[in-house]
């Protein structure tokens, strides 16, 4: 589970997917190497996986005035963060998405104002955050307080407490070199970066062991999922229930932004009574409602919190998240059969959804029932281009997608109910299908004869074949064939 949570920080760091698991393996070898006991290992290990998990927590503030707060972060990695290449490099993202230079000016002046001092003290709020996160997992003291660590530095210029030296644990003044040697190996500049902030941002005698031992600590790290799979983390416990610790993602995953703030939550909570009202699993279908933004770490602050209309590369980020979302989950068997429902969020009943563009006979109960929640939800939400829409409005406009062929008719039924509202009797489908219309469909569709469909339906052979020509004239057909593709596309079948 930590280990999968890893993936999404990765996402939020903007660095390449394993980043942490890499940097685990190599904190955890520079740990072997420095003498530390096996419980020290298991804490090193897990303060690894979770040290940059709570960097979502800042996004919002970042993205303020640095625009996209991933790329931010990434760059951080090539600098000893504090002084004047820490205020270099602020400046250099200040207001970057500006055409205009005086509106680069404006911000500059308005930062150096009133944002300087806020915005180094966002990091306290990582440290909160992860501390949250830490605790709601149930993890030991010494991990808390080592994550409680995090930023802080060797030479005292670090945040929240201003630490200096022996003052900060030994197991995290590991993890503070294996996080930036892990990205400084893979840029080719290991060395040279170690002997730059030795007894600055790093432990001096930390950092001569991993100079000396380089070749050991950084070889072989092509699969670290592989090489980590087995070593005991701190707090480490088997879960028989994991609803507790997929609330701790979905919490995770809405922080990113202040519009999203309890949306996975109640998605989830909508999902789970929906769905017995309906042949969808209702613990999966919740559990994956739970996790169906993870991906959205993937995406900065930025583009959540934007107003206007999306740029072409913009919008194709955004439409990533629920790819983001599989992957993050897929490496694990329990895990990946919520991400495989999560990652279809998006997708729609005719096809037009995304990211893979699936239609109907590709959509689980459970995928259906997600999709039309999440929407009915998300109206209910406001958003940067819009506000809140009323529940009488937000109905309205779920069940105009299921007029489209979009959303499942079923599931937006039982949504509805679930929500508290007035559910019709019939809901209008897409083609201005009856549902009487609909059940001749699915019959004519797998092949029965209008015979067999009259029996079946106890009505009329005459009155069968009516039902059909009213069918191929409303969706433009006149094959069997043409209406069972037809019925596929839009849920029917």
């Amino acid at each position: 589970m930590v280990a999968s949570l890893s993936l999404a920080t990765d996402l939020g760091l903007g660095l390449p997917q394993e980043h942490v698991l890499r940097q685990t393996v190599i904190a955890d070898r520079l740990a072997d190497l420095a003498g530390m006991s096996d419980d020290e290992r298991a804490s090193v290990r897990m303060i690894s996986l979770l040290a940059w998990v709570g960097c979502v927590a800042d996004s919002h503030e970042l993205a303020h005035w640095f625009g996209d707060e991933i790329g931010f972060r990434a760059d951080s990695y090539a600098i000893d963060r504090a002084g004047w290449p820490m205020l270099r490099l602020m400046l250099g993202h200040l207001a970057s998405d500006s055409a205009m230079p005086w509106g680069r000016a404006r911000v500059l002046g308005s930062f150096l104002a009133t944002g300087l001092r806020p915005t180094s003290t966002t990091l306290v709020s990582h440290c909160q955050t992860t501390g949250d996160i830490a605790a709601r997992l149930g993890l030991p003291e010494d991990v808390r307080r080592g994550l409680a660590q995090v930023f802080e530095r060797w030479d005292g210029r670090g945040l929240p407490e201003r630490l200096r030296g022996e003052a900060i644990g030994r197991t995290t003044r590991v993890v503070h070199i294996a996080d930036d040697l892990e990205v400084a190996d893979r840029q080719g500049g290991a060395l040279a970066m170690l002997q730059q902030r030795r007894g600055t941002e790093f432990d001096p005698v930390l950092v001569d062991l991993a100079i000396a031992h380089a070749d050991v600590i950084l070889s072989g790290l092509d699969d670290p999922w592989q090489l980590l799979l087995g070593a005991p983390l701190a707090g480490d416990r088997v879960i028989d229930d994991i609803d507790d610790v997929l609330g701790v993602v979905a919490d995770y995953a809405d922080v990113k932004s202040p519009w999203w703030l309890g949306h996975s939550r109640a998605v989830a909570d909508l999902t789970g009574r929906a769905a017995r009202d309906t042949g969808a699993d209702p613990i999966l279908a919740r559990r994956a409602a739970l996790v169906h933004r993870v991906g959205a770490l993937g995406v900065s602050a930025h583009l959540w919190a934007k107003s206007a209309p999306l740029a072409p590369a913009e919008r194709d980020r955004v439409r990533q998240v629920p790819f983001f979302t599989v992957r993050v989950l897929e490496r694990v068997p329990e895990l990946a059969t919520i991400g495989r429902v999560a990652g279809k969020v998006r997708e729609r009943l005719d096809g037009s959804g995304y990211p893979a563009g699936l239609t109907a006979d590709r959509l689980s109960a459970e995928a259906r029932l997600l999709a039309a929640a999440q929407v009915y939800q998300a109206l209910l939400e406001d958003r940067p281009h819009r506000p809140a829409a009323t529940p009488a409005e937000a109905r309205r406009a779920t069940l105009e997608q299921v007029a489209k062929g979009r959303l499942d008719a079923d599931a937006v039924r039982a949504v509805l109910g679930a929500a508290g509202q007035a559910v019709p009797r019939r809901i209008k489908r897409v083609a201005s299908l009856t549902d009487r219309e609909c059940e001749v469909l699915a019959l004519l569709a797998r092949g029965q004869s209008l015979r067999q469909i009259a029996s079946l339906l106890t009505i009329s052979q005459r009155t069968a074949g009516s039902h059909v020509e009213h069918i191929y004239t409303k969706i433009g057909v006149s094959t069997r064939g043409a209406a069972a593709m037809f019925a596929m596309r839009n849920g029917i079948v």
